[in-house]
């Protein structure tokens, strides 16, 4: 499964969640569910700058059921229903304590094509990967693996995909659908590529 290429607490770790978000582009997201695996480059991120960002779900430090993954160290996958239908996967990032995550957006199919067409009941294309709600659909995630460790999971992690996303290739904008979220809604915290993944 590619543990030598699996990336390390020391990535998680660290106290820029937007520099991580910007270097999640072009890792690899890797599922093994159900005995299946499936993955796709990431194409697409969203960063939430913990208790200061009222984006966040962690934003004034709001410790709930579901926001206490946030608060766990760097590494661990951090998975919640949205709207009651789609399960949304986020990467916690830096030290315990401190509720930094990272969105994954969107990712480019590249393995398990055939197992992601049965799960979405359509051919898949390029396409089929924007948006979070399909990430998880596409890798069979769901909030039931919520809390699964990144770094030593056997169901999901991340590896260093040997992909490199250049500068002038990555689109920063405002973040999607946190209007509530006042001027922060307007913080350049989304990461994308734009135009031709680069393989090495």
């Amino acid at each position: 499964m590619n543990a030598y290429k699996r990336l390390q607490e020391t990535f998680y770790t660290r106290g820029d969640v937007l520099t991580i978000a910007r270097e999640l582009l072009g890792k690899q997201l890797v599922s093994f569910s159900e005995g299946q695996l499936t993955a796709g480059i990431i194409t697409e991120t969203e960063a939430y700058n913990g208790i200061i960002d009222k984006a966040s779900h962690a934003y004034g430090d709001r410790r709930t059921k579901r926001t206490d993954t946030m608060y766990q160290g760097g590494g661990i996958a951090y998975i919640y229903l949205c709207y009651g239908i789609h399960s949304l996967l986020n990467v916690v990032t830096n030290i315990s304590g401190i509720p930094h995550a990272v969105l994954i957006r969107g990712i480019y199919p590249v393995a398990g094509q055939e197992i992601m067409s049965r799960r979405i009941g359509r051919k898949i294309s390029a396409k089929e990967g924007i948006g979070p709600g399909k990430v998880t659909k596409l890798l069979g995630l769901t909030y039931a693996d919520d809390r699964e460790d990144l770094i030593r999971s056997n169901k999901v992690w991340i590896e260093d995909a040997d992909v490199l996303i250049p500068d002038n290739h990555v689109m920063i904008t405002p973040r999607i659908g946190v209007g509530y979220a006042g001027e922060d809604a307007l913080l350049p915290y989304r990461f994308m590529v734009d135009g031709k993944i680069i393989k090495l």
